[in-house]
């Protein structure tokens, strides 16, 4: 067992940011200090965040964050023994997480919390539809049993689905659920805006709900699909069975990486008649240039 050196760490705050642009710059500047890699978005409804970083420089991270944003941000973590991002980036957007609706303000109202032990209740009520808010390429690898799949490919698809099923939701009780929480509180908070009522929402996400249950009534099925190189978790939080098309970025399992259509860095099963020729070349190229940077020890850029 490796020794665990690294925390890795998810978290978002809806909180009006002033000066966003500025706060960005000095949070750029500070990180540079540390060995810290992950995505921080900062907007003015908030700041979204997901990064990996030396277990003695947490709280340094956090000391950072509470003094510039704002001091009751909820970190979710996870032990790690080497960092699960490739590189640090700091954006500034019109939206932490994107929907594309106006007028929509988690920080206003959204649905209500549920503890892990509430959430398996409503998991078990027949008057409840329990709602999988994610892209369908991370529905397909796990979900909580029972769910209703959206078969998005993105969460601005998400608004649109609600419309066409707001018959079926009415006067049910709604959960939803994501991976660590973010996607839901807007979710919530557009389909309270659009009339619909009870509506639940697993705290957390996923992620904590898998770390504090350990999946002990096995109601969750399969893996958790994560954004960082890790890929998928299993139900112990621990890399999963997947690993990632460069091409498509679906997320792949051992059978499809045997098949005749799987070219590392280049195409799967699910991408292979998609993508050009041209697109193919590129792709080959940019992976012997990896497999090149990675021989001599050092990072090609675009890995």
């Amino acid at each position: 067992m490796h020794k665990r050196k690294f925390i890795v760490s998810s978290f978002y705050k809806f909180v009006y940011l002033s000066d966003s642009e500025k706060k960005k710059e000095i949070l750029k500047r500070k990180f540079l200090d540390l060995d810290i890699k992950g995505t921080f978005i900062l907007g003015e409804e908030g700041i979204n965040g997901s990064f990996s970083v030396k277990s003695d420089e947490f709280e340094m991270v956090k000391r950072l964050l509470d003094k510039l944003i704002t001091s009751d941000i909820n970190f979710k973590t996870q032990c790690s023994s080497s960092h699960s991002f490739l590189r640090l980036k700091v954006k500034l957007k019109k939206e932490i997480v994107t929907m594309g609706e106006k007028n929509v303000y988690p920080k206003v109202t959204s649905g209500k919390y549920l503890n892990p032990d509430s959430w398996d209740d409503l998991l078990n009520k027949d008057d409840s539809i329990i709602i999988d808010t994610r892209n369908s390429y991370e529905s397909e690898v796990g979900t909580f049993k029972n769910s209703l799949k959206t078969d998005t490919k993105n969460f601005r698809q998400f608004p649109e689905w609600v419309k066409k099923n707001k018959k079926i939701l009415e006067n049910k009780n709604i959960g939803i659920f994501c991976t660590g929480g973010i996607r839901c509180e807007k979710a919530s908070s557009y389909m309270l805006k659009m009339g619909l009522r009870n509506i639940y929402q697993l705290n957390g996400g996923i992620i904590e709900y898998l770390k504090k249950t350990k999946n002990k009534n096995k109601f969750w099925k399969g893996e958790c699909f994560v954004f960082d190189e890790r890929v998928t978790l299993d139900e112990n939080l621990e890399k999963g069975s997947y690993t990632q098309c460069f091409a498509c970025r679906s997320p792949i399992t051992k059978k499809e990486r045997k098949s005749l259509l799987f070219k590392p860095g280049v195409s799967c099963p699910k991408c292979h008649d998609i993508k050009t020729t041209n697109q193919k070349k590129r792709y080959k190229e940019r992976h012997k240039q990896i497999e090149i940077a990675k021989k001599k020890k050092i990072r090609h850029l675009g890995s």
